[in-house]
């Protein structure tokens, strides 16, 4: 099961890493999801907004150790290190 909780953990991440850009446009911009993001790519600051989104991923880590639950912890760190890559080249 460490391959499937690994996934699991890696889903996990990407999914909380969109939710947070998205709460991130919801709260502080006037955009629309989609729009905001064309814009603050446009800006060159989508690796910021990713970043902003990635916190969600941190609090997510420090609960599934705490839940000793450390190979979808391995997930998460993988996701945002995938994350971080291709925040890199967009």
């Amino acid at each position: 099961m460490t391959k499937a909780a690994v996934f699991y953990g890696f889903v996990m991440a990407i999914i909380l890493a969109i939710l947070g850009c998205y709460l991130f446009l919801l709260w502080f911009t006037d955009y629309t999801f989609l729009a905001g993001l064309q814009i603050i790519k446009s800006q060159g600051n989508l690796g910021k907004i990713v970043a902003l989104g990635s916190i969600l991923d941190l609090l997510a880590f420090g609960i599934l150790l705490q839940l000793k639950q450390e190979m979808m912890a391995r997930g998460v760190v993988l996701a945002v290190i995938c994350i971080t890559i291709l925040t890199l080249f967009l």
